[in-house]
């Protein structure tokens, strides 16, 4: 893969994915000539059609890298990109907003250029509002808001208060967001900034990329930012149990000769296209290698109900019985239909219509069966054990935090297993570059790699990532060798991911400091002046100070930097229980992220008083401070 791909934000290749999906009509997952073509005469460029053919021959020459007369997808990325600096962009924008199902907005904002026209699904928007109608239905804090009406804009306006975003992330993370924390009675434009601030770091913080999205796009309701982040909550939620050490009926999976470390590496796609072969395999039917192409006819998505549906097996469960009359329907839009009237006895007709289904939207297929695979898995352990219980434990909550922070950047491809994604050093790369440490990427090896000699460039790559942090980032790493990385060995890789996020942070208040180096002295030196000038009893002597532990510094220093953002009701101050500790720490998260700091720590770091995540929290705050200061 050429680098001006990999570099190129997530957001928008999900965007140009479904773009070439819109131009490729003969879904063969190219684009021929003959396509480019129709496309560009769709476009009523004011050229003579010679001029057209020309175009569309030099396209091809330069950018049909394997030379077949065809493009795929990586090929289309590069001809995207070499056009949005010409003229030919808009009409070739306008062009694939005409394809059906895609709505086209003009707009401004001080991120995208002048004149920009985005585009959105209005499948994706009609599948998210009954998804959130159905989440929070009895939540007596959004029935000013819901049910929202699918057919119209309600969706876009019903976000702009900044409480439905806090109640999807909480719905999809439970405990990201103390509810104390959201501003729910008599708004103003400031408590609905304030609350849009909250849900915009919280998502961060769960691991949505939000780099390019500010609380005014949410208030104005762009509807291809709302809908590209609501679809990075919703998937968050989706996924959250697809994990092996999270559901260990997952092992069922595993197929012959294959060892549990290599299923335990699978994406949540992935292991959502191996569970339904697993059950499509029982039924005897063919298996998919998609959630597009080959679900469009209805009938793996048959098999699949009849498979999971329940039994009656269990005392507490009565039999479902999926009806295959509409099966063997000539008409694929009616076959549709009768399947998802299946799915809906399941209680999962979520995400698709018939109209999505026979259009093979991967998205919303991938969303559909997600939900059924949450729903009803019927998957059983395997009953002997003889599998490594260390493998199952499950990632640690700094593991989680450090990928969180990874993902909420805009890494690619997305970070799901912090080590054996890493193993291949491209990540560690990116945050190189994005902590301002320069990379030669004509030194690195990209994928594919061969299944022969394949671990050998990867280690290169690892190897050249630790050289980097020696000499050019000036890192601490003692002892870390590139195979460390690319075995995924956890203490040396955190070790560098450490110092990764902690240069990140410092380079921030660098920046609010007008260059000037920022260490943890200056740091702790600023809170205790902040502090003392608020007239506060609380101080800090260094990160690992006991009494951060009650989060007390923390909130005088968020009630220092923006009086009034603490309602002191809220807070415990005398006679600590751990639980208390554990409240007044999750209140504290809370508003700081709602005043504007990106704070990716979690509740249990104040509390445990993890120096490490502790001085990332006063640093954000720092941050804020120095921000409101300007």
């Amino acid at each position: 893969m050429e680098n001006n791909i990999t570099t190129i934000p997530r957001e928008e290749l999900e965007e140009l994915r479904e773009a070439f999906g819109k131009i490729d009509i003969d879904n063969s997952g190219y684009v021929s000539d003959y396509e480019l073509q129709d496309l560009f005469k769709e476009a009523s460029l004011p050229l003579p059609g010679y001029k057209v053919r020309e175009i569309v021959e030099k396209i091809i020459l330069v950018t049909d890298s394997n030379k077949d007369g065809r493009i795929n997808f990586e090929e289309f990325v590069s001809i995207i990109q070499e056009l949005k600096s010409k003229d030919v962009s808009k009409s070739f924008r306008k062009s694939i907003n005409k394809k059906q199902g895609i709505t086209a907005i003009g707009g401004t904002s001080a991120i995208s250029s002048e004149g920009t026209q985005h585009s959105y699904s209005e499948e994706e928007k009609v599948a998210f509002v009954n998804w959130i109608n159905k989440a929070l239905q009895d939540d007596p804090d959004c029935k000013h808001l819901l049910p929202m009406n699918p057919s119209d804009a309600s969706l876009f306006k019903s976000l702009a208060d900044g409480i439905l975003l806090c109640k999807m992330i909480n719905f999809s993370q439970p405990d990201t967001i103390d509810e104390r924390a959201i501003n729910k009675k008599k708004l103003t434009p400031f408590t609905i900034s304030e609350n849009l601030n909250l849900a915009l770091n919280s998502a961060s913080a769960i691991g949505c990329t939000v780099v390019n999205i500010g609380s005014q796009d949410l208030q104005e309701g762009k509807p291809h930012l709302v809908l590209g982040l609501l679809w990075q909550i919703i998937k968050v939620g989706l996924f959250a149990d697809i994990e092996i050490s999270r559901n260990e009926a997952l092992i069922a999976l595993l197929n012959e000769g294959e060892e549990l470390d290599q299923l335990m590496k699978l994406s949540p796609e992935d292991l959502l296209l191996r569970w339904v072969n697993y059950h499509l395999a029982n039924a005897g039917w063919q298996k998919i290698s998609n959630f597009s192409q080959d679900i469009k006819d209805s009938r793996a998505y048959y098999h699949l109900l009849n498979q999971i549906a329940p039994k009656g097996d269990d005392l507490d469960q009565l039999p479902i019985k999926i009806d295959f009359t509409g099966f063997h329907d000539k008409n694929d839009l009616r076959r549709a239909e009768y399947m998802l009237q299946q799915a809906d006895k399941l209680g999962c007709r979520q995400f698709v219509t018939p109209a999505d289904v026979v259009a093979g939207n991967p998205k919303l297929n991938l969303a559909f069966v997600a939900n059924l695979f949450n729903t009803y898995p019927a998957l059983h352990k395997p009953d002997n054990s003889s599998y490594d219980l260390n493998l199952l434990e499950g990632e640690s909550k700094e593991e989680r935090t450090f990928r969180n922070w990874m993902n909420s950047l805009g890494v690619s491809p997305y970070v799901n297993h912090l080590y054996s994604d890493l193993s291949d050093a491209l990540i560690i790369f990116q945050l190189y570059e994005m902590t301002r440490v320069p990379v030669d990427w004509s030194h690195i090896n990209k994928p594919p790699y061969s299944l022969l000699g394949g671990n050998m460039k990867k280690i290169e790559n690892c190897n050249y990532a630790v050289e980097l942090g020696k000499t050019k980032a000036k890192f601490s790493l003692v002892g870390i060798a590139g195979h460390d990385l690319n075995e995924g060995n956890p203490t040396l890789t955190l070790a560098l991911v450490w110092q990764l996020m902690r240069r990140y942070t410092l380079n921030v208040l660098s920046d609010l400091g007008e260059g000037e180096k920022v260490n943890d002295e200056i740091i702790i030196k600023w809170v205790n002046q902040t502090l003392a000038k608020a007239n506060k009893k609380t101080s800090i002597i260094s990160f690992k100070d006991k009494s951060i532990s009650t989060s007390l510094p923390v909130l005088d220093l968020i009630d220092a930097i923006a009086p009034k953002a603490v309602r002191p009701e809220m807070v415990k101050r005398e006679d600590l229980s751990y639980q208390d500790k554990l409240n007044n720490a999750k209140y504290a998260i809370s508003v700081a992220r709602k005043i504007g700091a990106r704070i990716y720590a979690l509740p249990d770091d104040l509390v445990e008083v993890k120096p490490k995540m502790v001085m990332t929290v006063f640093a954000c705050l720092m941050g804020r401070g120095l921000n409101r200061i300007k």
